[in-house]
């Protein structure tokens, strides 16, 4: 069940940064303004709080782990709001970034 709730919430912490990242792209790089700025600002700020429920309690863990998801995550928002499409060297780094996270957070420790 643990380990539910972790993958649970390295989700919704990916889905508030990078969805934050890119609203802040958007709102700058595409001239949408501050309405969509102010909205990544937001939805950053609210991943900070999100990190802070993981069940393990080592910062340094949760936010290494975390990379990882953020890479894997960030090329799958790329395709579903961007169209871009990986390559297969994109997919194979996500895929060795999420076995990492698998690593740090859920290989058992004495």
């Amino acid at each position: 069940m643990l380990i539910a709730r972790s993958i649970a919430l390295f989700a919704v912490a990916a889905l508030l940064e990078i969805g934050g990242a890119w609203l802040v792209w958007q709102g700058v790089r595409e001239h949408r303004g501050w309405a969509w700025i102010g909205a990544g600002v937001i939805a950053l700020g609210a991943y900070g709080f999100v990190a802070t429920l993981q069940p393990d309690a080592e910062f340094g863990r949760i936010l290494a782990a975390y990379g990882g998801v953020f890479v894997a995550g960030s090329l799958a928002w790329g395709m579903a709001a961007d169209g871009y499409r990986p390559d297969r060297f994109d997919v194979l780094g996500a895929l060795i970034c999420l076995a990492g996270v698998a690593v740090i957070m859920y290989v058992p420790r004495r």
